[in-house]
């Protein structure tokens, strides 16, 4: 577990350079949202710091709380102008809660049952449980787990789904924490960045069936279980490693609990938090400690972006 005391200030155009070339970390864990785009468009300067990293040797493996399937996170990353060869692939919430509800290998899951309750996207596009053998109900009485990958819809047995707002969705988690079936969140995200804009992530969703009294499987940071995935992929230990996010909770946490060292870039979600009006900015470092300890969440090293 790192503490407080290993926080660090690295607030300078050349901070990540300095990180790379005086730690020689053998493997990045980046997160996407917040560090590398914002859903729209790359943040600026993180194509080329990508590809400088490369020349270090460096492996880099995106690990994300996005509910998406890792294939469909690469093709994001393509379509953006990210050159996704420099990558050894992505672990993504989605990609692993897939994967749990297809193997059935975890005792958790062998008891889940096949019928649940699917809180899903539709703006932002459904999510496929395709090859799960699952049914998806939409009454309460028939379902025996509850998949939560987004925050815009319910599933509907045809396949389709139903648009609903967050209080809609709230409404069936208490109908489900009555009837106390479980929950799997395949995106842990409490909000997320988008166009500089936050917008609600299911683990908002995951937290509020908590306070009912629901129980939760998290799937995703700051959870081990997708740290020590990233580290498999990677052929590395903690030591080695090097964990990136703009989340205290999810990103920075995680790898506290996973023994891994971390960069906290302060303009993603915490930006408002920390005073950080625009692009590069940087946060005052009694600002980054206060947040630190509210959420305790220690980084090894802080940056204003993910920028060479």
């Amino acid at each position: 577990m790192l503490q407080s005391s290993e926080l660090q200030l690295f607030q300078t155009f050349n901070g990540l350079q300095h990180i790379a070339k005086t730690h020689q970390f053998k493997a990045w864990f980046l997160d996407q949202f917040g560090v590398l785009h914002d859903g729209k468009q790359p943040y600026p300067g993180a194509i080329s710091t990508l590809q400088k990293l490369a020349t270090t040797g460096a492996k880099m493996v995106i690990i994300s709380n996005s509910s998406r399937r890792a294939s469909t996170t690469m093709e994001k990353m393509k379509s953006l102008g990210f050159d996704t060869s420099l990558f050894l692939g992505a672990i993504t919430s989605g990609e692993l809660t897939h994967q749990y509800l297809q193997r059935r290998d975890d005792d958790w899951f062998a008891a889940l049952g096949k019928s649940c309750i699917h809180m899903t996207w539709k703006g932002r596009g459904a999510i496929s449980l395709e090859g799960l053998g699952l049914q998806v109900v939409d009454k309460v009485e028939e379902a025996e787990f509850l998949l939560a990958h987004g925050t815009e819809a319910l599933g509907l047995s045809s396949g389709a789904s139903c648009s609903m707002t967050l209080e809609e969705l709230e409404k069936v988690l208490e109908r489900c924490a009555a009837k106390q079936i479980p929950m799997v969140v395949a995106n842990p995200d409490f909000v997320t960045v988008e166009a500089r804009d936050l917008r609600v992530m299911p683990g908002t969703l995951a937290a509020k069936y908590e306070k009912l009294g629901g129980e939760v499987k998290w799937m995703g940071k700051p959870d081990k279980i997708i740290y020590k995935s990233a580290m498999e992929l990677a052929g590395v230990d903690a030591f080695d490693s090097i964990a990136v996010g703009d989340s205290l909770h999810h990103d920075i946490k995680g790898a506290n609990a996973s023994g891994i060292r971390s960069a906290f870039i302060t303009g993603g979600i915490h930006a408002t938090e920390l005073g950080v009006n625009s692009f590069g900015e940087e946060a005052a470092l009694s600002s980054v400690q206060a947040l630190a300890s509210k959420y305790d969440a220690y980084p090894s090293f802080v940056l204003p972006s993910f920028t060479w």
